[in-house]
């Protein structure tokens, strides 16, 4: 089984990009025009603001979420990453809600939100709640995301789940060039040289 990458809704970061933008535009032009500001202070507070746009505004509009072999890693943007291990689920199946948009989460109900529509919801819940680093490191236990299709996202999973278990790679340890043993040189004057090319 190959990697597999699931796209998401785009209209809402679409929308939030403009905002972004028309506000960060607002800031600069009322700094500049209605304040005494200096130009080097305009320009770093530019620089901030461009950063912060093409990191929450943009970067959702470039990545995907990946299914592996035996881990689900889902992104929104450059803020957000995390990788789940299939075998460390309770349950992966769809979703019906009124989901918050972006990147929240509900303490009470202690679900983390990564959506970007209210359509094509998959729920992953964990078997044991964990932090989340990108949300102040509050707990988790089910997770909530969005893919372009669901119908494929999870007949890819059931593949996925139905394989059974991945089996985990084991580190071999390989020494460095001057500790390993080399093999003895051929004799060329031997009586069998020619037979050992």
């Amino acid at each position: 089984m190959e990697r597999q990458e699931f796209g998401y809704a785009r209209s809402y970061f679409y929308v939030r990009a403009l905002g972004l933008l028309a506000l960060c535009t607002f800031v600069v032009f009322f700094l500049a025009v209605q304040t005494v500001t200096p130009a080097e202070w305009l320009a770093v507070i530019g620089a901030i603001l461009v950063a912060y746009i093409v990191i929450v505004g943009l970067s959702p509009l470039l990545t995907k979420h990946v299914l592996l072999r035996s881990r689900l890693i889902l992104r929104q943007g450059w803020y957000f990453r995390t990788i789940i291990p299939l075998d460390a689920t309770e349950s992966i199946g769809p979703w019906d809600g009124d989901p918050k948009r972006g990147l929240r989460i509900s303490s009470a109900r202690h679900i983390l939100y990564v959506v970007g529509s209210g359509e094509n919801l998959v729920s992953i819940r964990l078997r044991e709640a964990r932090r989340f680093p990108q949300v102040l490191f509050l707990r988790a236990k089910e997770i909530v995301f969005d893919v372009d299709d669901r119908d494929a996202f999870l007949t890819a999973i059931e593949g996925r789940l139905s394989a059974g278990p991945a089996t985990r790679a084991h580190k071999v340890h390989i020494p460095p060039p001057e500790k390993r043993r080399s093999l003895p040189p051929i004799q060329p004057e031997r009586a069998d040289a020619d037979f050992r090319r």
